[in-house]
């Protein structure tokens, strides 16, 4: 992780974790960074009868209404060890991004991360 002096900087939507049921990551305010963003999702462990992970990015204007980006989403996650990126023009979307997981299949279990990387503004 690089600091705010034009270096790249990480800031987690959703934090490596387990998770077992369709759910919402946190609002990252991309009013910081310059330009483009670089979006990544890494799945490692992945277990349960035919478990699926549908990842989506939304976009704010108050980090409380979200709606769906279109374009912006990952390739549908069945299997352990997946990397992806998807690049977010910060222009081209309002204040705040999330990542949203839909998860699905008997007793699902994705060990996720989605991560926002990006130059963040000398504020």
């Amino acid at each position: 992780m690089r600091d705010a002096h034009g270096e790249l900087t990480v800031t987690p939507s959703f934090r490596p974790a387990a998770r077992t049921a369709t759910g919402n990551g946190t609002g990252v305010d991309v009013s910081q960074y310059h330009g483009r963003l670089k979006v990544t999702q890494e799945i490692g462990t992945v277990s349960g009868t035919s478990p699926t992970c549908d990842t989506k990015i939304q976009d704010s204007d108050d980090d409380s209404s979200y709606a769906d980006v279109s374009g912006l989403t990952f390739t549908q996650v069945t299997a352990q060890n997946n990397s992806q990126s998807i690049a977010v023009d910060t222009r081209k979307v309002r204040k705040f991004i999330r990542a949203v997981h839909t998860i699905g299949g008997t007793s699902p279990s994705f060990t996720s991360a989605v991560l926002v990387i990006g130059q963040k503004k000398n504020l």
